[in-house]
């Protein structure tokens, strides 16, 4: 005859629960959110966190986003053994080193084979300052000798071509169109002419950074697909690469795009110290334009911290930067249409949280003007942005106008943010669809087609 398991109780889990002042109940909300995180849905409850403390083992995804979620509420790095729990802890790509080009390739590989443990890993607030633990030690290993045939500058200008089409099929029809052609062509091209031989180094410092752009970009998209640890880690080798390749203001630039995702996932403290440390990366070294890309995450971080006179500074600062003579941005600052247009978006979102809703909206508006044809899906994010605003201001008909004028952008475009935008849509106008408002009834009919086929 069988016998039954005998569990123990996890004193380890019990006493970090205890610690961090939360109930099961609490425990297991905090656990979902880490999970919506990364796009991915748990049943957590209560009764979950009550079984696995008296010993019952949680299915392995949901270990890291129970991992995750005591860390952040904690404020310290927890690790699995820490929690009584068995396994390893999946770091893979979080660490930024010691060679970024080996592991690109085992997190590009991993990314393809669409790999459990990567395609559900939790966004690190923990990893997010590791960055800058790291960029000393990464570029004294800049000069380090190669192997492989020989590379140079026509193979950058293909590097940057390609990431270029890549980026415009992206913007244009949303992250899941070419992502895992992308993915691939890191894996194998880019690596292999990362590791070439270069006539100088110059060649070299410009292939690193040139690959740096493309491994951002597939951070990119596994952001647009909503797997934010997935997005992180991309971005953590692609800071790699930018630091290895001396390029001024280029890990600047990946340090800017951690912390707005530190800002999107509520983790503004180190968000605030990576955009510090991205403008200082940028200031005076740059053109006008894109230092205000800089200088406006830093207004936003500030604005998060609760540090309003700041951020009003700093706003003002990055826009006086932009209305100066305009010079040719480095490569590297392109990859989200004009600098104007992205000022505009990233204003909006200052003002927004400063609850200043009339410009909100119109900063949403200009940037949606100032972007040229085929950035469909942040346009459509730009015009969502105005219509909520537009709706906090009292104003449910223009609203539902520009809401429409999003969905008209959004059609043909594979992106789960703008599936999120339009079932966010539908829940902001619920009480307008109960008091019978026509143009909410209408937008209403529409969004659930979309939903259905997007």
């Amino acid at each position: 005859m069988a016998q039954a398991t005998v569990r123990h109780r996890n004193e380890k889990l019990a006493h970090a629960v205890a610690a961090a002042g939360l109930t099961y109940d609490q425990l297991a909300r905090v656990v979902r959110g880490v999970a919506a995180e990364s796009g991915t849905v748990v049943r957590t409850n209560k009764s979950a966190v009550h079984h696995w403390i008296n010993g019952a083992q949680p299915a392995r995804p949901v270990v890291a986003f129970l991992v995750e979620a005591l860390s952040r509420s904690l404020r310290q790095p927890i690790t699995r053994d820490d929690l009584g729990l068995p396994g390893e802890d999946d770091d893979l790509g979080l660490a930024v080193g010691p060679d970024p080009i080996n592991t690109l390739v085992e997190l590009g590989s991993s990314d393809l084979n669409r790999r459990r443990f990567v395609t559900t890993a939790a966004f690190s607030v923990a990893a997010s300052a590791l960055p800058l633990q790291h960029a000393h030690a990464l570029s004294e290993r800049g000069a380090k000798a190669r192997t492989g045939g020989v590379a140079g500058r026509s193979d950058v200008q293909a590097v940057r071509d390609m990431t270029r089409t890549f980026q415009e099929i992206d913007e244009r029809h949303g992250g899941q169109h070419g992502r895992a052609a992308l993915v691939q062509y890191l894996v194998s091209d880019v690596s292999a002419l990362c590791r070439g031989r270069f006539a100088t180094d110059e060649e070299r410092r410009q292939m690193l950074s040139a690959a740096a752009v493309a491994v951002h970009l597939a951070g990119w998209k596994a952001y647009d697909a909503g797997e934010q640890g997935l997005a992180q880690r991309y971005y953590h080798q692609a800071y790699a690469l930018a630091v290895e390749s001396e390029v001024v203001g280029h890990d600047g630039f990946v340090l800017r795009t951690l912390s707005q995702q530190g800002l999107k996932i509520a983790a503004p403290g180190h968000s605030l110290a990576l955009a510090d440390s991205a403008l200082d990366r940028a200031r005076g070294k740059v053109d006008p334009d894109t230092e205000a890309l800089f200088t406006v995450t830093r207004a936003h971080a500030l604005a998060v911290t609760g540090q309003r006179r700041a951020a009003v500074h700093e706003l003002a600062r990055a826009h006086a930067l932009a209305d100066g003579p305009a010079e040719p941005p480095p490569f590297w600052a392109t990859s989200w249409g004009p600098a104007k247009a992205v000022l505009h978006s990233r204003s909006a979102k200052i003002l927004a949280h400063l609850g200043d809703a009339a410009n909100a909206a119109d900063a949403y508006g200009n940037a949606a003007a100032s972007r040229p044809d085929g950035f469909a899906r942040i346009h459509a994010l730009d015009l969502n942005g105005q219509a909520k605003m537009q709706l906090v201001a009292g104003g449910i008909e223009q609203a539902c106008a520009t809401w429409n004028r999003a969905m008209d952008s959004m059609e043909g475009v594979a992106s789960t943010r703008l599936t999120d935008v339009v079932s966010g849509m539908r829940s902001a106008l619920s009480p307008f669809h109960q008091r019978g408002v026509r143009a909410a009834l209408q937008l209403e009919e529409r969004a659930a087609a979309f939903l259905v086929y997007p």
